[in-house]
């Protein structure tokens, strides 16, 4: 019985990567978007709620250090990090404000905010996306259910074409994973 349930996911997985194939262009545009930030000196801003929060961490972790390729560490940086930030953000502004804040003092014109979300509903991730807009930094998005109001906040929205947080993660993690290749081919191929 547990072996059915496992397979049966794992074809789920597999019908939504399926479906999620006419998100490629997409997809390379955010790569590109990512690599002429890197190059112009900027820095990439990852934020989520939840397991979100943890691909944001994760996602910052392989630009800085590495993921496929021998390469300069590139900069990023996860806005889910710092609990003395966080914790004194929800207390003194509220918590719709904890990524807002933090982009306020870090993103400038040359940056790019990535927020990830399976709904494109929170809002604190909607005011980040307002405050970078504000900042003149670039917005992508990685959705799902459809985009919710974050899709039309943000620059570049890749919305996977699902309504189940986990597998929307999942899609999330392994196209950024895809985005993060491409920018360390681009970026080792030269100018």
């Amino acid at each position: 019985m547990s072996a059915d349930r496992v397979a049966a996911a794992l074809d789920t997985l597999a019908a939504l990567a399926g479906a999620a194939r006419p998100l490629a262009p997409m997809v390379a545009r955010v790569a590109e978007r990512y690599t002429e930030a890197l190059r112009a000196g900027g820095t990439l801003y990852f934020c989520g709620n939840g397991g979100s929060a943890a691909d944001a961490q994760h996602l910052a972790a392989e630009y800085v250090v590495r993921y496929a390729a021998d390469r300069r560490p590139l900069a990023a940086a996860a806005l889910t990090t710092d609990t003395s930030i966080l914790t004194a953000a929800a207390n003194d502004l509220g918590f719709e404000r904890v990524f807002a804040r933090q982009v306020e003092a870090r993103c400038g014109p040359r940056d790019v905010l990535v927020l990830h979300s399976t709904s494109g509903r929170s809002a604190n991730l909607l005011a980040a996306a307002r405050a970078a807009r504000a900042r003149g930094a670039a917005t992508v998005a990685f959705l799902g259910r459809g985009g919710g109001p974050l899709a039309g906040e943000v620059d570049l929205a890749v919305v996977v074409p699902s309504d189940e947080p986990g597998p929307i993660q999942v899609l999330h993690l392994a196209l950024e994973h895809v985005v993060v290749e491409l920018v360390e081919a681009a970026l080792l191929a030269g100018p």
